[in-house]
C-alpha cells in the first residue's frame, strides 16, 4: 500500500510589508503585499503570466486558468480577480490550502474559482480538462526546493494534452541541484523546440519557460503592442518582458 507523504508545515513571515509562506525552511513558496493583495510581487510569478502576450487581451476573461501548485495563492488570485477567468488550482497540502485562506486573501470557492486538494500527477489526466485548458501555471516544489517536484517528458506530455489549441504552461524553474538542461529536454521531447520560449533567470534563480500547444511566433510589433496592453490594463511590467524573452534554441 502507498503511504500518504509527510507534508511540511506551513510558516509564515513578514518584512517591508510584505508576508512570505514557507513549507518549514527559510525558502520562500509564495508572497503578498499587505496593501496590495492582488498585486504580483515576486519577478518570476510576473513571468508565470506571459502567456498574456499570446492572445488577444479582450478575449482572456473568457478563457480558463489552471494552476498546479497554490504556493501563496498569487496567480491564482489574479487570474481570479483581476483577469475575471474561470480558475482552478491544485494543491497537494490541505495546509497551505489553509494558510492561503486565513492569511493570503484567497476567496473561498465560487462559480468562477475552485481549488482542489489533491497530486497534480493525478489531477494532470482529469478528463474533462483535456483540451480545454488556456493557461496553465506549474510550480511545484517540495519544502527544500531543490527540484521541481514532477519534472518528466510524460509528465509535460500530459499538461500539453490539457491545453487548447492555442494554450499555454508557464513553468517555473529552479532549485539548488536542478539541472535546466535535464528540464529542457523533456519540455522538448513533450512540447517540440519550436513551441518553447525562455526568459534569462531572475537573480534568485528562477527560470521560467513557456511551452505552447502550437508553436507561436508573432511579429515583434504585434508582441510590443501586447505587452503595453498588459501593462496598462493589468499592471504587469510586459515591455520588460520582451528583453529577456526569447525562443528556446537548443
Amino acid at each position: 500500500m502507498r503511504h500518504a507523504p509527510v507534508l511540511p508545515p506551513v510558516t509564515l513571515s513578514e518584512q517591508d510589508g510584505v508576508r512570505h509562506l514557507h513549507l518549514g525552511t527559510p525558502w520562500i513558496q509564495g508572497s503578498m503585499r499587505l496593501k496590495r493583495p492582488h498585486e504580483l510581487v515576486l519577478q518570476y510569478v510576473q513571468r508565470m503570466m506571459a502567456w498574456l502576450l499570446f492572445v488577444e487581451p479582450d478575449g482572456v476573461a473568457q478563457r480558463r486558468a489552471v494552476q498546479f501548485g497554490l504556493g501563496a495563492g498569487s496567480i491564482t488570485r489574479f487570474c481570479h480577480h483581476r483577469l475575471g477567468m474561470r480558475t482552478t488550482a491544485v494543491e497537494l497540502n490541505p495546509q497551505v490550502v489553509a494558510a492561503c485562506r486565513g492569511w493570503f486573501r484567497l476567496p473561498d470557492d465560487g462559480p468562477r474559482l475552485q481549488v482542489i486538494v489533491g497530486d497534480a500527477a493525478h489531477w494532470v489526466h482529469h478528463g474533462p480538462w483535456q483540451g480545454a485548458v488556456d493557461a496553465l501555471s506549474v510550480d511545484l516544489y517540495d519544502h527544500e526546493a531543490a527540484a521541481p517536484v514532477l519534472d518528466s517528458a510524460d509528465f509535460y506530455a500530459a499538461c500539453r494534452a490539457l491545453l487548447t489549441p492555442d494554450g499555454c504552461m508557464s513553468v517555473n524553474l529552479f532549485g539548488r541541484c536542478a539541472s535546466l538542461a535535464r528540464s529542457m529536454a523533456a519540455l522538448q521531447q513533450a512540447f517540440g523546440a519550436q513551441a518553447l520560449w525562455v526568459f534569462k533567470p531572475t537573480r534568485e534563480g528562477n527560470t521560467v519557460v513557456l511551452a505552447q500547444r502550437q508553436p507561436q511566433h508573432p511579429p515583434r510589433e504585434v508582441l510590443q503592442a501586447r505587452a503595453e496592453t498588459i501593462r496598462a490594463r493589468w499592471g504587469l511590467p510586459a515591455p520588460q518582458w520582451l528583453r529577456s524573452l526569447r525562443p528556446w534554441s537548443p
